[in-house]
């Protein structure tokens, strides 16, 4: 085995890190069609980490905007934290993404040309920092919401069908 190979597991500490999921867009897989995912940090105030640990997230119809060769999470709901006093973070207020220069350009570029969005599609704990999946999507056709949710209803009656038999 050459240096660059390497044997399963082995990897960057990161990747190591125990992820804890605090709340995720089911809806958004619904709605749209995801094309690619990238991983971003998400620039909190102390009092919204600790509200995002206890589960006070809400992803529901939000979306990701682009300004001055930034990116930012726009809407997304962090509840106050309960021990909080008057310094508490506003529930919400937009929110900076931590990405990569290149994936910024290349998402913003993506957004532009081809007329998609980038939508959080889960947020959760990865060691002590707050993570935010972004999904690039496109957005689905009423046909073909139809033909995920027909497609869902076949494989699990096939699988109701095997269980029953085996």
């Amino acid at each position: 085995m050459s240096a660059r190979e390497s044997k399963a597991g082995d990897g960057p500490k990161r990747d190591r890190a125990k992820v804890t999921p605090l709340a995720s867009n089911r809806k958004a897989r619904h709605d749209y069609e995801v094309i690619e995912t990238v991983e971003a940090g998400v620039q909190l105030a102390g009092t919204e980490v600790k509200s995002a640990r206890q589960g006070l997230v809400q992803l529901k119809d939000r979306y990701v905007d682009f300004r001055d060769g930034q990116a930012f999470l726009i809407g997304a709901h962090i509840g106050a934290y309960s021990h909080g006093n008057r310094e508490n973070h506003e529930p919400e207020r937009q929110r900076k993404l931590l990405l990569h220069r290149k994936q910024i350009d290349r998402l913003f570029g993506q957004v532009q040309q081809k007329g998609l969005t980038v939508v959080p599609l889960e947020v959760y704990l990865r060691g002590p920092w707050v993570k935010a999946e972004l999904g690039l999507v496109r957005g689905k056709k009423l046909y073909d919401k139809r033909e995920t949710e027909k497609k869902k209803t076949l494989d699990r009656e096939m699988r109701q069908a095997i269980s029953d038999h085996g």
